[in-house]
């Protein structure tokens, strides 16, 4: 009897739903940028996956700064907002599903 090999998927529902909008943060210093993400998810419905666009901070001098202040406010004080959050493909943003 041959063995049957387990079957693995490389989908992910969040990574790969088409976002209802997108968020390009590029440019934006943290304090402006952390209102308007905040803006931002507050303006959309429920179950709607947003794309946040950050960059990886190497524009920045020393190290990335808009990555982690919107991790920090997933994580806090978005946090009753978002049913799911993770790092988009390329790592420069992140996916949102809002509950």
């Amino acid at each position: 009897m041959a063995r049957r090999q387990p079957r693995y998927t490389s989908h992910d529902s969040l990574l790969d739903a088409k976002p209802a909008a997108t968020l390009d943060l590029h440019g934006f210093p943290a304090t402006e940028a952390r209102a308007a993400v905040a803006a931002f998810i507050k303006r959309h419905r429920s179950g709607d996956i947003l794309h946040i666009i950050t960059g990886k901070g190497k524009g920045s001098a020393g190290k990335s700064v808009l990555r982690p202040a919107v991790s920090g406010m997933l994580k806090g004080e978005l946090k009753p907002l978002i049913a799911d959050w993770s790092l988009d493909a390329g790592e420069g943003g992140f996916r949102i599903k809002l509950r």
